[in-house]
């Protein structure tokens, strides 16, 4: 029997790449949620194959009325405030909206009575924020310990799908990713930043200098279509109420992937410290230990790290 599966923030980077996994591996019903008609274009060729409705997932009457309308049997809950970096100056925006859209969509499940739905919550590695080196790789039990207002908003994102698996009995399993990256990723995001800034230096739309941050920060990267499978992967066979990391098990320093991406590029290219780029504070070093998702559901990542960063590369200099 096919399924109504409902992604929230179904033209969204992530949203978009399950939209295609979804559409290509299964015959269920895909609906999925936008905001900003701008988004539509994530689709692509998939705009018209789902059904998508535009609400604001913070308001409780749209979000009631599109549960009870639809009755979804799986529900992926992408739509965030997503970047820890501008979360520092719109802490209220990332806080308010991350958590107010999965209190309404958890509460319209609930009061709807929908208790067979099963509903993937998406935390992030981030609320593990600054690790000792002890807990190194971090397994699903490492404390958390937030350093940004992005990080707290999913601590409680967190927290809020386990307690209404536990109080109220939903179908809740609760992800932590890690960095996910490829193309379609906005460039408010470092590699996708650094990707598009050479695209432009090559086609000579800026000088030939790359502003960088932190670039000893170290970071644990996975192609955003291995991270979609696992989240579909999860939904099938992942244990009810339970939570777990996504990620690769090897970190990164940054200045690595800047220079994986200039090495593409034939272009000279100079690297230049923006202090307004470094954050008040940074996580050193954030590496998954995915032990307990593949031994769950036999996932690992297929794709390998610099065919991801070629992809997004030449997303960008298809587009500039």
């Amino acid at each position: 029997m096919n399924k109504k599966i409902l992604i929230t923030g179904a033209t969204g980077f992530v949203g978009s790449y399950l939209v295609d996994f979804l559409l290509k591996n299964t015959k269920d019903k895909i609906l999925g949620t936008y905001y900003s008609d701008n988004s539509l274009g994530m689709l692509g060729a998939n705009v018209g194959k789902i059904e998508t409705f535009k609400i604001d997932l913070r308001n409780w009457d749209e979000v009631s009325k599109l549960i009870s309308k639809t009755e979804p049997d799986i529900v992926y809950h992408l739509a965030a405030f997503a970047s820890a970096a501008k979360s520092f100056s719109s802490p209220t925006e990332a806080v308010i909206n991350n958590i107010s859209s999965e209190l309404n969509i958890l509460e319209a499940i609930r009061q709807t009575k929908l208790l067979g739905t099963k509903i993937l919550i998406v935390s992030s590695a981030e609320v593990y924020g600054h690790v000792d080196e002890k807990y190194l790789p971090i397994n699903e039990d490492t404390p958390l310990n937030p350093t940004n207002p992005y990080a707290v908003s999913k601590v409680a994102q967190d927290f809020f799908g386990k307690q209404y698996f536990t109080t109220y009995a939903l179908q809740t399993i609760i992800v932590r990713p890690f960095n996910h990256i490829g193309p379609r990723q906005s460039d408010n995001f470092v590699v996708s930043s650094f990707a598009k800034k050479i695209a432009e230096i090559e086609k000579d739309k800026r000088n030939p200098v790359i502003p960088v941050g932190n670039l000893k920060a170290k970071r644990d990267f996975t192609d955003v279509r291995d991270v979609v499978r696992a989240y579909h992967l999860l939904m099938e066979k992942g244990k009810i109420g339970d939570v777990y990391n996504i990620g690769s098990g090897r970190s990164y320093k940054i200045s690595d992937i800047l220079d994986k991406l200039l090495s593409f590029s034939d272009k000279k290219i100079s690297v230049e410290t923006d202090k307004t780029l470094l954050r008040p504070v940074d996580d050193p070093e954030l590496t998954c230990d995915s032990s307990k998702i593949k031994k769950a559901i036999n996932w690992k990542p297929e794709i390998p790290l610099e065919e991801t960063l070629r992809d997004t590369l030449d997303y960008w200099r298809n587009i500039i």
